[in-house]
């Protein structure tokens, strides 16, 4: 099942492969007392969720030491992921319902994942500085933006100015017209063969 991260991500250690391959029994597990991915998706977890994740590293590549804050991080996507891609890269996992962040913790403990905290709050009250904010589909882009403003820090170190970086399908134009900022949309379909990617999205939007 890991193999399809390996497949596009040829150059991973020995220790993420161990991590990426331990995500399928740590996810199964706790998905079965918690419900973080959909029952009926969670044999997709690898394709749907993990690589669909790593999506964000084909538009960038976080340099050590930036922060990152994954907002409304469910289960810990695309957090999770991004941390083992990048370990010398700081996580902050952040979702308004606590038992969703309790499975993230989990499964960032149980890999040895160092890079990684996690907070159960909403969005408006993490009140801390960030390279980067990265989500997945949580709300429209104009809400978005206007939440995760305060949290993105004005000094750079990034070959992308800092911003914010969501993961969307579907038809966005509307909702890109409505945004005032630069924004960058990539297609995962470029990238990754899977029919699942077809209309799958990486959206940048530059914000300092």
């Amino acid at each position: 099942m890991a193999d399809i991260i390996q497949n596009y991500f040829p150059d991973l250690t020995d220790t993420q492969k161990e991590q990426f391959a331990a995500l399928w029994d740590l996810y199964t597990y706790w998905n079965s007392k918690i419900n973080v991915i959909s029952r009926k998706d969670i044999g997709n977890l690898y394709e749907h969720h993990i690589l669909h994740s790593l999506g964000i590293a084909k538009v960038i590549h976080f340099r050590p030491g930036t922060e990152v804050m994954d907002l409304g991080t469910g289960g810990g996507f695309p957090g999770i992921p991004l941390a083992i891609l990048f370990p010398e890269v700081s996580f902050h996992l952040v979702d308004s319902i606590g038992k969703k962040v309790k499975v993230a913790t989990e499964v960032a403990n149980a890999i040895e994942l160092k890079n990684v905290t996690a907070r159960h709050c909403r969005a408006e009250e993490e009140k801390r500085m960030f390279d980067f904010v990265v989500s997945r589909a949580v709300m429209p882009l104009p809400d978005l933006i206007k939440i995760v403003r305060k949290n993105i820090k004005k000094e750079e170190s990034n070959a992308l100015p800092n911003g914010l970086i969501c993961l969307k399908g579907g038809e966005l134009q509307h909702e890109i017209q409505s945004v005032r900022h630069q924004v960058m949309v990539t297609n995962l379909k470029d990238f990754f063969k899977e029919e699942y990617f077809e209309t799958k999205k990486v959206i940048y939007v530059c914000i300092n």
